[in-house]
């Protein structure tokens, strides 16, 4: 069986040209997605929040990689939590133990220590930012609880910017009744579509660029055959072509064409 590092030599390639380990000055970012990345930077530099949404695989943590790369560390503090499905306390003892705080553990005493916290980072002109993935899973009585978090001296005061990132069913769950008061917090919801057949093109283009070729390894049809079998989703696209060169190295050929990405497709989908 060919490993990847004899297929990455076969094609001229430096490195895995579809991997996910890639710098985040190195992230590709077409026209729309550094707009929308723009975009966000400005809405928290207002002291806004933000609601960003896209299914599975569509490039949500590649603009949140973008963002933190690029918003300025004198000015903000972003704190990025990923566990999303604690309840209210382990909540609030898992944001503490990310911001550095040592609390008691009572529920009273945690959220008082982050609301002290939030507001000591606005004596030192810092904003902090709470970005919270998977949001989407986040706990009912959670989202019930975040608006609190954010209502300071009266509400007259933007003290704390968060952004909510998950599937689009997040927006659903916010427009219930009980979220309602969040759900007004928030002052920017954006949606990151799936790839179009030119964004996976150019996609296609740019990662094997990275990777040390500007040679079109998979012709017109196979990017046609790579966008239609992932449906847009970049992350099914890295692993589509990633299964794709291996096998095209294995069989000696010097394209990867559009037979080639098929039947790597259903032999992925044979394990699923």
């Amino acid at each position: 069986m060919t490993s990847l590092s004899e297929g990455l030599a076969a094609f001229g390639l430096r490195v895995a040209p579809f991997s996910k380990e890639i710098g985040d000055a190195d992230l590709w970012l077409p026209e729309s997605k550094a707009e929308l990345v723009s975009d966000i930077e400005e809405a928290l530099a207002e002291r806004q929040s933000v609601l960003l949404l896209g299914e599975p695989g569509v490039g949500k943590t590649c603009v949140l990689r973008a963002l933190r790369h690029r918003l300025p560390q004198t000015g903000f503090r972003l704190t990025y939590c990923r566990n999303a499905t604690l309840g209210r306390r382990d909540f609030y003892r898992l944001l503490c133990h990310t911001l550095g705080l040592q609390p008691t553990s009572s529920a009273a005493n945690l959220f008082l220590a982050v609301e002290t916290h939030v507001q000591d980072l606005r004596r030192d002109r810092i904003h902090p930012v709470f970005l919270l993935d998977e949001a989407h899973l986040l706990h009912s009585d959670m989202l019930a609880h975040l608006h609190i978090l954010m209502n300071y001296e009266w509400d007259a005061k933007a003290l704390l910017s968060l952004l909510l990132v998950g599937l689009p069913e997040l927006e659903g769950n916010l427009q219930r009744r009980a979220h309602r008061s969040l759900l007004t917090r928030i002052h920017h919801r954006f949606l990151i579509p799936a790839a179009s057949l030119e964004d996976t093109a150019e996609y296609v283009r740019y990662r094997l660029g990275r990777a040390g070729t500007d040679r079109a390894l998979f012709p017109d049809d196979a990017i046609a055959a790579l966008h239609e079998l992932s449906q847009g989703a970049l992350r099914e696209i890295d692993r589509l072509a990633t299964a794709a060169l291996r096998d095209a190295a294995r069989r000696k050929k010097k394209l990867v064409d559009r037979d080639v990405v098929v039947r790597a497709g259903e032999s992925l989908m044979s394990y699923e």
